[in-house]
């Protein structure tokens, strides 16, 4: 694996598990707490699987970007992450809305969150990927 790619995944890892932290630790925390019934409780959640899953994606993320796309330009960079986010947000919000009792407000912030995250990480990937 080269290093780039390594410093890219790095890099949209940690700004999805911050953006995570902040769309579900705070803004969707009284959502989450009206809803308790849902989800595990907080001794039981997994969250060091929760990271790998936030790492393998941001990773396939990188890979995609690095591999498929062309030109590696700005805007390019912001497309993909665009597309990528409202193909992952559908599911995650809209599918997870479809067959839980979730508030739609969780379920739209979830989708909205997601595109949010992959077109900054499309952005983020335009410092390791360049046009030469």
């Amino acid at each position: 694996m080269g290093k780039k790619i390594l410093l890219a995944t790095v890099s949209v890892f940690v700004l999805w598990s911050v953006l995570d932290f902040l769309i579900h630790g705070v803004l969707l925390r009284t959502a989450y707490e009206a809803t308790a019934s849902l989800w595990r409780p907080m001794a039981q959640m997994k969250m060091g699987l929760m990271y790998v899953t936030v790492l393998i994606a941001a990773f396939m993320f990188v890979l995609i970007y690095s591999r498929l796309i062309t030109p590696k330009t700005p805007a390019s960079g912001c497309k993909f992450g665009v597309l990528y986010g409202i193909g992952v947000g559908v599911g995650m919000g809209y599918g997870t809305y479809s067959v839980m009792p979730i508030p739609y407000s969780m379920a739209l912030t979830w989708f909205l969150g997601t595109v949010a995250e992959a077109t900054l990480g499309g952005l983020v990937l335009r410092m390791f990927f360049r046009e030469k």
